[in-house]
């Protein structure tokens, strides 16, 4: 990663209209600057994502939308896996994509906020969300956003590296702007998804790996 890039060599941050004010935006919009310094050992991370690749239905030519990439922690191991095909990634925190612009990582950035902005039809093979999804403040609309991005079969993943109690109770503990942010219950996937056009394929949630996986059923 290069955080010393010329602002005027980085890829363009594509930029729709004005966002409806979100608290959590404020949050980490302030947060952004740190973030990095705040993550856990970003190499263990990359590790495991690496083991878990091959569930992931990842691979060289895969056209993926990247979901709250914030500062891009993942973004650069997401691109060297897909290449030739170049990740799109997204957030809606404009100083979190400040920082991820800021390392010069091969991949298109842009400022979205799946519960409300528009995206390409069918235009992904994979949506992935990496630790982001209790943050979408309408967890129905993003899903219904989700699928109208996917290609017919395509997949969404959501994935933590912790378990859904954990990742629940520590918003809670976070409190303020994050404190509602909570993954749905087991029985509550299959009728979000449904609902969205997705089928549910898997979930495994333990003590250190949430991951949801569905699919585009038309």
């Amino acid at each position: 990663m290069n955080h010393s890039a010329n602002p005027a060599s980085l890829p363009k941050c594509t930029q729709p209209g004005p966002h409806h004010h979100d608290p959590r935006i404020g949050f980490f919009d302030h947060h952004a600057p740190r973030w990095d310094h705040l993550a856990v050992d970003i190499p263990a991370m990359h590790r495991r994502l690496e083991e878990l690749c091959e569930r992931l239905t990842l691979g060289p030519g895969v056209r993926v939308l990247e979901l709250g990439c914030g500062t891009g922690l993942i973004t650069e191991w997401l691109a060297s896996v897909v290449q030739p095909a170049r990740v799109v990634a997204a957030d809606f925190s404009p100083a979190m994509l400040e920082q991820a612009l800021a390392k010069n990582i091969n991949a298109e950035f842009r400022l979205l906020d799946i519960c409300r902005d528009a995206t390409e039809p069918e235009a992904y093979d994979v949506v992935f969300c990496f630790q982001c999804f209790p943050h979408f403040r309408d967890q129905a609309a993003a899903l219904r956003s989700i699928a109208h991005a996917l290609k017919p079969g395509g997949q969404l993943q959501v994935v933590h590296l912790v378990g859904s109690r954990q990742i629940n109770h520590f918003h809670r503990n976070v409190g303020g702007a994050v404190e509602d942010d909570l993954l749905p219950g087991a029985n509550q996937w299959p009728r979000l998804l449904e609902s969205a056009g997705l089928r549910f394929q898997n979930l495994e949630d333990r003590e250190d790996l949430f991951l949801l996986q569905a699919v585009k059923t038309s």
